[in-house]
């Protein structure tokens, strides 16, 4: 694979931003989404946190979808 394919993946195409809340807490939820909302970097109810607009990001709201909200900011 060639250098600039590889760096076009890890790229994000677009300059979006997700502005993603925590409404829910995490009491009474399974390991997996406490762990993925630490790893968005949310701690506490109603905390905000910007992230880039990524699949993975994607992916990660996906999982804790019932305790957030999300909000596309353009930036």
């Amino acid at each position: 694979m060639s250098d600039t394919a590889s760096r076009a993946q890890t790229t994000p195409t677009t300059s979006t931003k997700l502005v993603v809340t925590q409404v829910r807490s995490t009491i009474g939820c399974k390991q997996n989404q406490r762990a993925t909302l630490l790893s968005l970097g949310l701690r506490k109810i109603r905390q905000s946190v910007q992230r880039d607009d990524t699949p993975q990001i994607r992916g990660m709201i996906h999982t804790v979808r019932h305790l957030v909200t999300v909000e596309e900011v353009g930036a």
